[in-house]
C-alpha cells in the first residue's frame, strides 16, 4: 500500500525517476532546503557574474610604455583575462543550472503536494 505523504524530493528528481524499480539512493531534501539551495546557487551565480566585471578590465590592460616587453606583457596579461571571463561565465553558468534543477525539484513536489490534496478532498467511494 502506498503512503499518502508525497514523494521524496531527491536531487535530480523524484526518487521514482530517478530509479524506476523504488530503490536505491538520492538526496532528500524538504520545500525550505530546496527553495535555500536554489538561492544559494543564484548567489553564487551572481558573485561569478560580479567577478566577471573584474575580469573584463584585466583583458583590457594595457602595456605601461610603447616598447615591446610592454606590449608584449600587456597581451599575456588580456590573454589571462579573456580566459579568466570564459571560466567565470562557465561557472555562472553552471550555478545557474543547478538552482534550476533545484527549482524543478520544487516544482515536482508541489505536483505531488497537489495531487495528493486532491485525493484527499474526494468524497469517498469516488477514486
Amino acid at each position: 500500500m502506498k503512503s499518502e505523504e508525497p514523494d521524496a524530493v531527491t536531487y535530480g528528481g523524484l526518487l521514482e525517476d530517478l530509479n524506476p524499480l523504488g530503490t536505491g539512493g538520492g538526496f532528500e531534501y524538504s520545500v525550505e532546503t530546496l527553495h535555500d539551495l536554489a538561492g544559494q546557487w543564484r548567489q553564487l551565480a551572481q558573485d561569478y557574474r560580479d567577478d566577471r566585471l573584474d575580469a573584463e578590465r584585466i583583458a583590457q590592460t594595457e602595456g605601461p610604455g610603447l616598447e615591446y616587453a610592454s606590449q608584449g606583457n600587456a597581451e599575456l596579461i588580456q590573454a589571462s583575462g579573456q580566459a579568466l571571463m570564459q571560466s567565470l561565465s562557465a561557472r555562472a553558468n553552471h550555478c545557474d543550472a543547478m538552482a534550476d534543477k533545484f527549482l524543478a525539484a520544487l516544482g515536482k513536489y508541489a505536483t505531488t503536494e497537489e495531487q495528493h490534496a486532491a485525493e484527499l478532498e474526494k468524497p469517498e467511494g469516488l477514486a
